[in-house]
């Protein structure tokens, strides 16, 4: 009789734990810059290891090709 309720608990847990919801998937809301976007960036600490950044877009310089003979 102990090893049928042994038995049958751990069905009831397995299927329990079979149910559970879809995973959770940490998604940030702002999605990160592309490899075209500049920002300049400014950090100033805070007491207790904490930071506040301020994140500003500024102009990108055109990208600069160099060809040489030779």
């Amino acid at each position: 009789m102990r090893r049928l309720n042994l038995i049958a608990a751990l069905l009831l847990a397995a299927a329990a734990s079979a149910c559970a919801p879809n995973p959770i998937i940490a998604r940030d809301p702002i999605p990160a810059p592309g490899p075209t976007d500049v920002y300049a960036c400014d950090s100033k600490p805070l007491p207790v290891n904490a930071f506040i950044s301020d994140c500003k877009p500024v102009p990108a310089s055109p990208q600069v090709i160099l060809r040489a003979r030779g």
